[in-house]
């Protein structure tokens, strides 16, 4: 009996490991055919196409609308505008349906409801129970003729559209995909715009109105409904919910064509706070309409596809030279999509991984493949494909999308059959003719000092520039008196530093009270300033527990516990100009600090000096005519969660003598008139 327990327990559990294989070990039957469900079409008088099918398996319908619009209707200067729209329009509710209710109607009935605008194309969907569409119909069709686009949306759209303008440079696959974008199509083409604070700021409600007036009519629209109806009662329902759409002109979608040289350029985005390196490398692709198009996705499958691709095994699996790593011959709709071979690898290796993977291009131009390198990717691909159709609403939707683009109803099984007819030739033939590995454009997002100079075997590095633009300030610059702010310079600069008294750095220990969106936060601890280095080290208890931020170099860390985390460049910069603007590091460098008087100002019952120190954004100190020490300071500062200017403005007292220095022991900090911080110095050393 104990024999047979472990005769089965083995069995047992190895019948799962001896059933596992590996991917080239996968025998793969033959596609059944895929049964397309009936489809209903009609049209209305004011030019709405619709397309119906039947699906009784659950009780729930789906409407799916499509409008001919997008982003590459915008002007330049309005760049952000049809995303926002279509945003604004879901969320600011409609003329009947206010947002508020609309949720709340939304809610109650468990449906769910959107609107979009992208680049080439819009639409609106609203998925629902049965038994509640003739309720929500007429709201979901008030939300496209009539949106209400209320100011506070549209404000709080354009809060969030710059918040994600802050946050851009955060990841490096993001900006290599946006860089190399502008690398191909040009900086100044319409297929490389970005939104920024500036078109943000320039977008109005009326553009809004106007935009979606221009394209949310019947003669841009295509509805597609999926669901458990009977479909004459559909049509009905349908022609009394949107017979009323104007029919308005209909919109021409024309995409500019690209002009694109083949030219082999390297390009670096400094990225400090990375350890490895996102490289992306290619040329201009093709077009979706190219007879060679099936032949083309065997070979993308062959190169970069999934797991089992070349680039895989042998850059990442037999080499370990990548994270990631893949590519493909990218065909659009529209306009050439775009060829890109992508990999992350560690900083040291970055020109190893750009080698290994152009010598899996040429081998593939160079060497036939194998009949059954040839099956396998077949069966894998063609096998894949069959997901795109397992479902109604799926099939109709890929239906919807051919007709959109211009493409014939067939393409799918085309491209089926296309797939199926390609031979080995073919691909070796496509990758030849298509693929220029000798051409490419390679652009590597990382860290400058760890890829040292791998970079130059390629030829001149061009390092590129991603430095959001901030819009322009409306500001007045005033003018004032050279002269006697030199005077007053050194009348603060000696008030604080006692002619004589070499200053290296300060440390000082005390408590500091922040207030954030959840509350305030207290941190206490030890901060080190070198005003010569213009760097700072500081250990800070707070609710996390100990942390530790070091900055210097123009680089910075923040460590928590064992973990330490690069800061990101732009916190760097933030506490870095911190300290070029405090009155300790102005007083000790005042030889080289540009001064301006601008006069005095009463605030309170108290008169005083107002000295304009000229960095990049000037900072202004408000002198005490009698001591010449700061009491407050303000200047303008760049926010870009916000994507505007605030004031940010210092409050200083407590001064106290130590060694030679006069220090504000209690300072408070205020931005926009809100109190952001205070804090109180306990002690203070002067480190000579």
């Amino acid at each position: 009996m104990k024999r047979l327990t472990i005769f089965l327990f083995i069995a047992l559990f190895a019948l799962p490991i001896m059933a596992q294989k590996r991917y080239d070990e996968i025998e793969y039957p033959e596609l059944n055919p895929i049964n397309m469900p009936e489809i209903e079409e009609f049209n209305l008088d004011n030019g709405i196409k619709f397309y119906l099918v039947e699906d009784k398996e659950l009780p729930l319908i789906n409407v799916r609308v499509t409008v001919k619009t997008g982003g590459l209707l915008v002007p330049a200067n309005k760049t952000g505008l049809a995303s926002m729209t279509g945003q604004v329009m879901r969320e600011g509710g409609s003329k009947n349906y206010p947002a508020d209710q609309l949720n709340t109607l939304l809610e109650d009935n468990a449906a769910f409801m959107s609107t979009f605008i992208g680049f080439g194309s819009g639409g609106a969907s609203l998925n629902v129970l049965k038994e509640d569409f003739e309720t929500l119909l007429p709201a979901f069709v008030d939300l496209l003729q009539n949106p209400a686009f209320p100011q506070e949306k549209i404000d709080l759209a354009k809060t969030q559209t710059k918040s994600g303008i802050s946050r851009r440079n955060d990841d490096q696959q993001q900006i290599a995909g946006r860089e190399f974008q502008k690398l191909i199509y040009g900086d100044n083409s319409v297929y490389t715009r970005q939104t920024e604070y500036e078109t943000v700021d320039n977008i109005t409600r009326e553009d809004m109105i106007e935009f979606h007036k221009n394209h949310f009519v019947g003669s841009n629209m295509t509805v597609g409904i999926v669901g458990d109806f009977d479909t004459d009662d559909m049509k009905r329902k349908l022609r009394e919910a949107f017979g009323s759409l104007p029919t308005g002109s209909p919109t021409k979608l024309l995409y500019p064509e690209v002009d694109y040289e083949f030219e082999t350029t390297i390009n670096l985005v400094d990225k400090p706070d990375v350890n490895q390196s996102y490289v992306t490398m290619g040329h201009i692709g093709g077009l979706r309409e190219n007879p060679d198009y099936p032949a083309i996705q065997v070979m993308n499958q062959i190169l970069g596809g999934g797991f089992s691709s070349r680039l895989f095994q042998q850059v990442r699996s037999n080499l370990g030279l990548a994270y990631s790593v893949g590519g493909s011959y990218g065909s659009n709709i529209n306009y050439p999509g775009t060829f890109r071979l992508t990999t992350m690898t560690s900083s040291s290796q970055t020109a190893e991984a750009i080698d290994a993977i152009l010598a899996e291009v040429k081998k593939l131009q160079e060497e036939p493949i194998t009949e059954k390198e040839l099956q396998d990717t077949k069966d894998r691909f063609l096998n894949s494909l069959v997901f795109r159709y397992d479902s109604k609403s799926q099939i109709l939707n890929e239906r919807i999308n051919n007709e959109y683009n211009g493409l014939s109803q067939d393409a799918f099984d085309e491209l089926v059959e296309g797939i199926k007819a390609t031979t080995i030739e073919d691909v070796q033939r496509v990758a030849r003719e298509y693929m220029k590995p000798e051409q490419v454009q390679i652009l590597v997002v990382g860290n400058k000092a760890e890829i040292g100079d791998q970079l130059n075997k390629y030829g001149n590095v061009n390092e590129l520039d991603i430095t959001i633009p901030q819009p322009a300030s409306d500001e007045p610059q005033e003018a004032g008196d050279a002269v006697q702010g030199q005077e007053w310079l050194k009348k603060m600069a000696e008030a604080v530093v006692e002619p004589g008294t070499n200053v290296e750095s300060i440390t000082t220990v005390g408590d500091q009270i922040i207030n954030s969106p959840m509350g305030e936060i207290s941190v206490s601890g030890t901060v080190t300033i070198n005003f010569k280095e213009n760097s700072q080290n500081a250990v800070l208890n707070t609710p996390q527990g100990e942390i530790t931020i070091n900055v210097a170099d123009g680089k910075g860390t923040q460590k928590l516990g064992s973990q330490e985390f690069p800061m990101p460049p732009a916190q760097v910069q933030q506490v870095q100009n911190e300290i070029k603007r405090s009155y300790m590091s102005i007083a000790i460098d005042r030889s080289t600090v540009d001064a301006e008087y601008m006069g005095t100002e009463t605030i309170g019952d108290t008169e005083y000096v107002k000295l304009k120190i000229n960095f990049e954004s000037p900072v202004t100190y408000y002198l005490d005519p009698a001591t010449s020490l700061p009491m407050m300071s303000t200047y303008s500062q760049f926010n870009p969660q916000a994507g505007g200017n605030q004031t940010v403005k210092t409050e200083y007292s407590d001064w106290t003598t130590v060694d030679g220095v006069t220090y504000a022991f209690v300072t408070t900090t205020y931005a926009d008139d809100e109190k952001a911080s205070s804090s109180t110095t306990e002690s203070l050393e002067v480190n000579q």
